[in-house]
């Protein structure tokens, strides 16, 4: 997960918190301005830690096949 992704994380976490607290305190309009806030905070942080993990799979499979490749070429003889 990228830096932007972890800092996303925290400041939606945290929002997510201080939204519970507002509800316990009946402040319905905050609750739901900080909690949509943080829930957008959470998602960006999902949307990076997806991005980051199929971006070492591309590079999962692209060592792969030259590692694939590379092998038929010894076996070939070129």
């Amino acid at each position: 997960m990228s830096g932007l992704g972890k800092w996303s994380l925290g400041i939606g976490t945290g929002l997510l918190a201080v939204a519970v607290l507002f509800r316990a305190m009946d402040m319905i309009p905050v609750t739901v301005i900080v909690g949509i806030v943080g829930l957008i905070a959470i998602g960006m942080a999902g949307y990076d830690a997806l991005y980051e993990w199929l971006g070492r799979v591309q590079r999962r499979r692209g060592a792969a096949k030259a590692r694939r490749d590379r092998e038929r070429e010894i076996r070939e003889g070129r």
